[in-house]
């Protein structure tokens, strides 16, 4: 079913409204009482480790700072963003290892200069971006990293949703739109794509060398190089 043309464009302020809502509640997902989640999470999580070691990172998009608190127990150095001023809030209570400076930015214009990091890490955002905008994306993150820096980012596939969503449509771009709901009943929709094995190493071959892509069931990830 196709989305009104109201729609195109309203994705940002959507997700930003939806995300500060859902800030407080947001790490329920990470503690589901699935042994095949916990152990596709941990395999990741021990993964970015040994990917951040000694390294300087941009965490793009960063959240409640689940995935930061794993970068920082390695990275030399961390700068976190994120455009929702709760889930910044979220993140500062993490158990961070390393200095982490916190930047309220949107990741289309991150305020940094070109060159500045070794990885730039993205979890659970690049389903969220609009088909179209993969361009501008990808030159963003290529501009943020060194010679031989990385990218990183996971993303969940449609078994980790649970029950508190529903689709609604597709706009003329092909993009997935979703209803989800929270713990106090409000519903949001929200622009969310999933995306099979192929459709990664399609999308991402064409601007990166893929180093890495791991696919399991709830969750995919991978890790890029600039090529």
């Amino acid at each position: 079913m196709p989305l009104p043309p109201e729609t195109y464009g309203a994705y940002d302020q959507r997700l930003v409204t939806y995300y500060s809502r859902r800030a407080p509640e947001y790490e329920q997902i990470y503690y589901r009482d699935d042994p095949e989640r916990q152990a596709e999470l941990a395999a990741e999580s021990a993964r970015l480790v040994e990917l951040t070691r000694g390294k300087e990172v941009l965490d793009l998009a960063c959240g409640t700072g689940y995935w930061l608190e794993r970068i920082a127990s390695s990275a030399a150095g961390v700068i976190a963003t994120d455009v929702a001023g709760p889930m910044l809030a979220q993140a500062r209570r993490q158990n961070l290892v390393c200095p982490v400076d916190f930047v309220r930015a949107d990741l289309r214009w991150p305020p940094f200069a070109a060159g500045s990091f070794d990885v730039v890490s993205l979890g659970f955002w690049f389903s969220h971006h609009p088909k179209q905008d993969y361009g501008e994306l990808f030159d963003g993150l290529t501009r943020l990293l060194r010679p031989s820096g990385r990218v990183w980012m996971i993303d969940n596939n449609p078994s980790a949703e649970g029950r508190t969503h529903d689709p609604v449509g597709f706009d003329g771009e092909g993009n997935k739109y979703i209803r989800r709901r929270l713990d106090n009943g409000e519903e949001h929709v929200i622009l969310k794509n999933y995306f099979s094995e192929g459709d990664l190493r399609d999308i991402f071959s064409a601007r990166f060398e893929i180093v890495r892509v791991t696919y399991g069931k709830h969750y995919w990830s991978v890790e890029l190089a600039v090529g």
